[in-house]
């Protein structure tokens, strides 16, 4: 009959700048296509040079590479008889564009480019592209010498168009037009186009994938259609984990699901779809519209004439995963490619207050029945024959662990480190630190003549404080030598990455030392609210049967820096911070999420908090935050790089750009605070 229309699309672990790799992995996904029928394959934005190239975008170099991996893409038998969808930067008229190319049997049909970009949070696409501003425009785009001598063509249509096959018609949106109020694909639809693609470089957040889908579902909702979504997977050499969720729908149904998470490199997913489907959907809703866009046509057919037998897919239930699941899978993957394509060999952490690290090692294992995983497993731990057992015994080749004591540890976190080490089956250390402590202050002693003291034997606060950052500075010096040195001492080759493990609440507040334990080469918990890692530790303990866990959460959090009482820890995290680590995810939450400084926070908070706290109680919290917050902002201009996971994450390299030199007194916005509790008090004494 001719109306039923085999689509793929796909999830790709491309790298910035690889180009040889991206090129490997675009023909695999466009072969596994073909072989599962498919007529059009879609895939993820910018999967020639990679999406994360960031200032590379600049260089003539990326935009030269880019056309070469074209041009073998064009050239390779592999891609004939099928419409591909792949994305690069072109520059046109001396602008660069951020583009989707579709060609056929050698020929480029058109270029689409992007019209609506992503700038905010982790994204900075202006900085690099320009957006096509010409709604319903197309121009001629002269082709550079070496695609010519391919295509035989010498210009191709650029700009805002759709194509227009012998059966349907299929038209582009990019990432995050899919999330602006203007979508291309409402005019789209109202304009008679039946397939809607979607290429993406969308990253991992916590509770975002059930908006992404959503969006996906709520586009071909209103006014049906076909809607094929592509996204990148994996870490493609920055702080975010692009998590794929390849997915197709059609009239409000989701017919095809991929994974989020996975160590696959290319995942492809088909739906056959039948478009009188979409034309009954229709058919009582849309009205004409006036306005057309330009259309690209094309001697093609995604549809075959004997299709009565062909059966189509129907709408599946989307299978969300839990947060604790997500922190366990996400950081997982994103430091297993950062292992593999970091060229070091294995991995080393050197905390003793988050457990949630190795759990995710753990996860990471898991994928090990993927050849191309077994591959990297043995290039990693330098045995061509390794092949793992089980999670355990795979953490005990590639994971050391280490723990750092001083005469201020107690030894109940002593046993919870060395037990938790057993469980997870890693190579595990115990150091003590007081020696070279004791050498540092020796230093000091002789060249000023002064020793400095414990608040708890004396002391001043500055000392205090400085005997405490001596000990988390050392362990920082420590885990380095260690990483570069252990393997070698044990008689094998490589050196170890030495991994953090402040979270986001920690980092909120400049709770921790400069260049301390929280310095490492990467943290995949940085990103992380305390609350989400608690919740986490006890999904582990079940999942995982990690028992020790329970002890670890039932602790009080603390850094252990200054001296026992009886044997018995007398600092906790909590009480030098001034607050709970929940009031400090609410209190970040306004900061970055609502847009508030210090007198709009109190406005929202004396509601939030009111049963529980005065008017002038939530006034002390908000200016008490403030003062850390500005005080300790200069720690996050070096704080080591760390996964994204968290919407109010005060990552200073992209995700939240502020200040680092403060007035930390906030005169003027303390006074409003003073003048509004003295408003609300004289309020209350009215009769």
């Amino acid at each position: 009959m001719g109306r039923k229309v085999t689509l793929a699309t796909c999830s790709l672990n491309q790298w910035a700048l690889d180009f040889e790799g991206n090129l490997e992995r675009i023909l695999k996904s466009i072969e596994i296509a073909k072989a599962h029928g498919a007529k059009y394959r879609l895939g993820p934005e910018l999967e020639i040079c990679g999406y994360g190239c960031a200032d590379h975008f600049y260089e003539s170099d990326t935009l030269l590479h880019s056309f070469q991996v074209l041009r073998k893409l064009l050239e390779s038998p592999v891609t004939q008889d099928i419409i591909c969808d792949v994305g690069m930067p072109i520059m046109h008229h001396n602008v660069r564009y951020n583009c989707r190319i579709l060609f056929l049997n050698r020929k480029i049909l058109l270029i689409r480019p992007k019209m609506q970009m992503a700038n905010d949070g982790n994204y900075r696409e202006m900085r690099w592209f320009s957006p096509w501003n010409q709604l319903r425009q197309v121009e001629e785009y002269f082709l550079p010498r070496m695609i010519q001598e391919v295509t035989g063509q010498d210009t191709v249509p650029f700009g805002d168009c759709v194509l227009s096959t012998k059966d349907t018609c299929i038209g582009t949106e990019m990432c995050a037009e899919l999330w602006k109020p203007r979508s291309p694909h409402i005019q789209m639809g109202l304009d008679g186009v039946e397939i809607f693609t979607n290429s993406s470089a969308s990253h991992h957040e916590l509770r975002k994938a059930d908006q992404r889908v959503n969006l996906v579902k709520s586009a071909t909702t209103k006014s049906g259609g076909i809607y094929l979504y592509a996204n990148q997977r994996g870490c493609d050499g920055d702080r975010v984990y692009y998590d794929g969720c390849a997915m197709v729908a059609i009239n409000g149904d989701i017919v095809a699901q991929g994974e989020q998470f996975s160590l696959n490199d290319v995942e492809v997913i088909t739906a056959t779809l039948d478009l009188e489907d979409v034309r009954s959907y229709r058919g009582e809703n849309c009205q004409p519209n006036m306005v057309r866009k330009h259309r690209v046509k094309v001697d093609f057919s995604l549809s075959s004439g004997d299709d009565i037998y062909l059966p189509t897919h129907q709408p599946v239930t989307w299978n969300y995963h839990t947060p604790e699941e997500e922190i366990s899978l996400g950081p997982a993957c994103w430091l297993w490619d950062y292992l593999r394509r970091s060229g070091q060999v294995r991995k080393n952490i050197h905390t003793k207050k988050d457990a949630a690290l190795p759990c995710a090692i753990v996860c990471v294992s898991l994928g090990l029945l993927d050849l191309k995983v077994l591959v990297d497993v043995r290039r990693v731990v330098g045995d061509d024959s390794y092949r793992p057992r089980d999670p355990r015994e795979l953490c005990g080749h590639i994971f050391t662990t280490c723990y750092m004591a001083s005469e201020n540890s107690s030894e109940d976190t002593c046993s919870r480190a060395k037990g938790l080490a057993s469980q997870i089956g890693s190579t595990h250390m115990n150091i003590n630190i007081d020696m070279a402590v004791k050498g540092i202050l020796g230093i000091f002693s002789v060249v000023t003549g002064r020793f400095p003291q414990f608040r708890a034997n004396g002391g001043s606060h500055r000392e205090n404080l400085a005997l405490q950052n001596v000990q988390a500075r050392v362990r920082m010096v420590l885990a380095y030598l260690f990483a570069q040195l252990s393997l070698w001492a044990r008689g094998k080759p490589g050196g170890l990455l030495v991994l953090g493990s402040a979270n986001v609440d920690e980092s909120l507040t400049g709770y921790f030392t400069k260049y301390d334990c929280s310095s490492a080469d990467i943290n995949p918990i940085g990103g992380i609210s305390k609350t989400d890692l608690k919740s986490f530790l006890l999904y582990c303990v079940e999942q995982f049967q990690l028992t020790t866990l329970k002890g670890i959460v039932a602790a009080p959090p603390t850094a252990e820096l200054e001296p026992l009482t009886d044997g018995q820890v007398s600092q906790t995290d909590e009480a030098d911070m001034g607050m709970t680590y929940s009031e400090l995810s609410v209190i970040g939450r306004l900061r970055k999420i609502s847009k508030c400084g210090p007198f709009s926070m109190f406005c929202k908070l004396i509601h939030t908090w009111k049963d529980v706290l005065s008017p002038m109680e939530v006034a002390e919290k908000v200016k008490h935050f403030f003062r850390m917050y500005s005080v300790n902002r200069h720690k996050m201009t070096t704080v080591t790089p760390s996964y994204h996971a968290e919407s109010y994450s005060p990552d200073d390299n992209r995700f939240d750009l502020r200040p680092f030199l403060y007035n930390t007194g906030w005169v003027w916005q303390f006074r409003c605070i003073n003048n509004q509790v003295s408003q609300m008090e004289a309020n209350t004494l009215k009769p």
